[in-house]
């Protein structure tokens, strides 16, 4: 996967969770300052080198967290394959990077996520990382931080982490091809074969 093409799909996605991803107000801007600005957006009809445009954030570690907890959320079906497979948390590591005012905010949520994500795997099941749990130990895990409401004192910040990643998770996958055809989404696909007015309206309007 090309850089230019988990760009275009950070921006498709973006659309769909309703954050703009664009260069305009920072947060000086949105107080009345000066706005000091973070230059121009990459033009996507040519290709970057990963970095090119800025530093990717993940490293190999939170890369195998990330990547375990997409395959998760959405996990492979008879119609789709997972979040991980489709590489979900590639697009993730993309918008966390991204230096726009709303990415910046999630981007220590992410990270503090995955690290706690980590040592609760290790604290639970004798030092193993997290993509070396079986499901049934992953979702022990993810069952309790999976709804803000009902998690657990000490697991309210684990549980503002998850619901950022889950909405994250589906607003990547659900805008790849393979999404879109999980939920029969069609674009601007015709469905019908359009032969023209029928023969007595042109006739009315006098061409026929």
């Amino acid at each position: 996967m090309d850089r230019r093409t988990t760009l275009q799909w950070m921006l498709a996605a973006s659309a769909a969770l309703g954050v703009p991803v664009s260069a305009g107000a920072t947060p000086a801007t949105r107080k009345g300052a000066k706005p000091t600005g973070y230059g121009t957006d990459p033009k996507l009809t040519q290709s970057y080198k990963s970095g090119e445009l800025w530093p990717l954030t993940f490293n190999a570690a939170q890369n195998r967290t990330a990547q375990a907890l997409c395959g998760l959320i959405i996990p492979a079906d008879a119609q789709s394959p997972s979040a991980a497979q489709l590489q979900v948390h590639r697009f993730i590591d993309e918008w966390v990077s991204a230096p726009y005012p709303d990415q910046a905010q999630d981007r220590p949520v992410i990270i503090d996520g995955l690290a706690w994500l980590e040592a609760e795997s290790a604290k639970r099941f004798g030092g193993k990382r997290f993509d070396q749990l079986d499901v049934a130990q992953q979702s022990q895990i993810a069952d309790d931080i999976c709804w803000t409401e009902t998690a657990k004192p000490e697991f309210a910040a684990a549980a503002k982490f998850f619901q950022r990643f889950r909405d994250l998770t589906a607003g990547g996958f659900y805008t790849t091809p393979e999404g879109m055809k999980d939920v029969g989404f069609v674009g601007n696909t015709p469905s019908v074969t359009f032969d023209g007015p029928p023969l007595k309206v042109l006739q009315i309007v006098g061409v026929a």
